[in-house]
C-alpha cells in the first residue's frame, strides 16, 4: 500500500515525497483511514511507529477539504504531555503546511503567556500544546473552542499519567458538539484512566492496536550489566563508550542532580554532552534538544523529559544508567534507537537500588533477561532474593502470647473509680477557632 492509495490532497503527497515518505507503516496503514472517515479513533501502537503521521494526515486532509465550522476558532487540537513533544510534532506539521495557506501556532508551558495570545488572536487553523497551557488560555478567555472540529490526544496515558485528566475534560466540555471528532492514541489501550476518559470524550471509537505494548523491538539489542554500586556503574559506562563505536548516545538518569553531574563527568572524560532535564526553560531546552538534533554533541544526558516522542534518526545507543520507576517507560526509553528500520542497542545498569524496577520490567516484557559483563569489571552483585511471605508469617507466629492476668478473686476489693471532673469540666480560655484552608482549585502548568 502507498500513501498515494489514501485519496490524499496532491500538496499532501508532495510534501511526503519531498520528506523522502511514500509508503506507511501499519499504524498509518489502519489508522489513516478510520480518521479520514469521520469517527472517533482509540488507537496504539509501539514507539517508532510513525503515529505522528497516523493523525496529523488525516487533519491535514480534513481542513483542505472541507468548510470550516466557524471563521475564527482553531479547526484542530492537538494536545500532548510534555514540550519536547509537542515541539516535535510541530515541526512535523510545518512540514505539512509549507505549501499551503493555512496557519499553525504551538500554545506550551514555559513560553511567553502574552506572545501566545497575540498568535491565538491571528485565528489558526492548528493548535499544537500542551494540555495546562491551553486551559490557561481557555479560562482567559483567549481561547475559543466552539467549533473546533478535530481533537487530538496524543500519548494519552503519559497525559493521564502527569496529572492532566482536569485539563482534559475541561478542553472536552469547552468543544462538546455533536459534530467534533476526537482521536486518541496511547502507548497501551490496557489503561484503566484511559479507558474511563475515553468514555467521557469519544463517540463510539473504532479500536486499532499494533503490537502489544510489552512486544519486543525487534531492531534494539537489549543488554543488562549488573553493577556494585555507583562508581562501579561509572566505570561500566566509561568502558563501554570507550570500546564502542556509536553515532550519538542517550544516557537517561533518574534526578536532575545525576543529570548534570554524568554529564560534568562525561564532558571530563573527552565526550561532547549535553545535558537536559525539566528545570530548564524551555527556550534552553528547545536550544539543546535543537543542538544534539543537528550532531553538535555525542552525548544527551536526560531525565525521562525525552523518553517520549523524539525521533532523533542519529541515536544508536540508550543507556539507562537508572532504572525507571515504571516498566512501561522502559519501552519508550529504549525507543529513542532503533528508529525507521534502524539497528540500536539499548543497555541498562542494574545496582542494588534498581533490582526491583528490573524485576518489574522482567514481568511487563514477558521476558528474562540474561546479564552482560565487562572483562575487569566482573560484578560481585546478583541480584537481590526475593524474601518468601512464610518466613514472615513465621515470625509473627513465633512471637510470644501476651502474659494473661490473674483471675479476680471474689474477696479482692473493687478498683476506686477515677476522677473524671477534670477531662469532662468546663472548658477554660479562649480557643480559636482554625479556619479550614480552602482547596487550591487552580490547574497546574505542565512542568515536563
Amino acid at each position: 500500500m502507498q500513501f498515494s492509495d489514501f485519496s490524499l490532497d496532491k500538496r499532501l503527497l508532495a510534501s511526503l515525497e519531498h520528506m523522502g515518505l511514500s509508503t506507511p507503516t501499519p499504524i498509518q496503514e489502519q489508522a489513516i483511514p478510520v480518521a479520514m472517515s469521520g469517527r472517533d479513533l482509540m488507537a496504539s501502537s509501539k514507539t517508532g511507529s510513525g503515529k505522528t503521521l497516523a493523525f496529523l494526515l488525516p487533519a491535514m486532509q480534513r481542513v483542505i477539504s472541507t468548510k470550516a465550522l466557524s471563521k475564527r476558532d482553531p479547526r484542530v487540537l492537538i494536545l500532548l504531555p510534555t514540550r519536547e513533544l509537542a515541539h516535535q510534532v510541530y515541526s512535523q506539521l510545518r512540514l505539512l503546511i509549507a505549501n499551503t495557506q493555512y496557519k499553525a501556532v504551538s500554545i506550551l508551558g514555559g513560553e511567553n503567556f502574552n506572545d501566545q495570545a497575540k498568535a491565538l488572536a491571528k485565528d489558526p487553523h492548528f493548535i499544537v500544546g500542551t494540555p495546562g497551557r491551553v486551559t490557561d488560555h481557555l479560562f482567559q478567555k483567549q481561547l475559543y473552542l466552539n467549533g473546533l472540529e478535530l481533537l487530538v490526544l496524543d500519548e494519552a496515558d503519559r497525559m493521564l499519567d502527569l496529572g492532566f485528566a482536569p485539563q482534559l475534560k475541561a478542553i472536552h466540555e469547552a468543544a462538546d458538539h455533536r459534530r467534533r471528532q476526537t482521536l486518541m492514541f496511547s502507548a497501551t489501550l490496557d489503561h484503566e484512566e484511559v479507558n474511563e476518559i475515553a468514555a467521557q470524550l469519544l463517540k463510539q471509537p473504532e479500536h486499532v492496536a499494533i503490537g502489544a505494548s510489552h512486544t519486543e523491538h525487534g531492531d534494539i539489542t537489549q543488554r543488562i550489566f549488573l553493577c556494585d554500586n555507583l562508581t562501579h556503574k561509572e566505570a561500566v559506562l566509561m568502558e563501554l563508550l570507550k570500546q564502542e563505536q556509536h553515532k550519538q548516545v542517550i544516557l537517561f538518569t533518574a534526578t536532575r542532580g545525576d543529570t548534570d553531574r554524568l554529564a560534568t563527568l562525561l564532558s571530563e572524560q573527552g565526550f561532547s554532552t549535553a545535558a537536559l532535564s525539566g528545570d530548564l526553560k524551555q527556550s534552553a531546552r528547545n536550544q539543546i534538544m535543537d543542538s544534539f538534533s543537528r550532531g553538535q554533541q555525542q552525548i544527551l544526558v536526560t531525565t525521562d523529559v525525552a523518553s517520549r516522542g523524539l525521533d532523533l534518526a542519529n541515536v544508536s545507543l540508550v543507556v539507562n544508567f537508572d532504572m525507571p520507576k515504571f516498566a512501561e517507560e522502559y519501552v519508550h526509553r529504549i525507543g529513542r534507537t532503533g528508529r525507521a528500520g534502524a539497528k540500536g542497542d539499548a543497555v541498562s545498569l542494574v545496582g542494588p537500588k534498581d533490582w526491583m524496577s528490573f524485576k518489574k520490567v522482567q514481568v511487563f516484557m514477558r521476558k528474562t533477561f540474561d546479564f552482560s559483563t565487562l572483562p575487569g569489571l566482573e560484578p560481585k552483585f546478583s541480584g537481590l532474593k526475593d524474601t518468601p511471605q512464610k518466613k514472615a508469617a513465621a515470625k509473627k507466629g513465633s512471637a510470644k502470647p501476651a502474659a494473661k492476668r490473674p483471675a479476680k478473686k471474689a474477696s479482692d476489693k473493687p478498683a476506686p473509680k477515677r476522677d473524671k471532673r477534670f477531662i469532662t469540666g468546663v472548658d477554660v480560655g479562649d480557643a480559636p477557632m482554625r479556619k479550614k484552608a480552602k482547596p487550591n482549585l487552580d490547574f497546574m502548568d505542565d512542568d515536563e
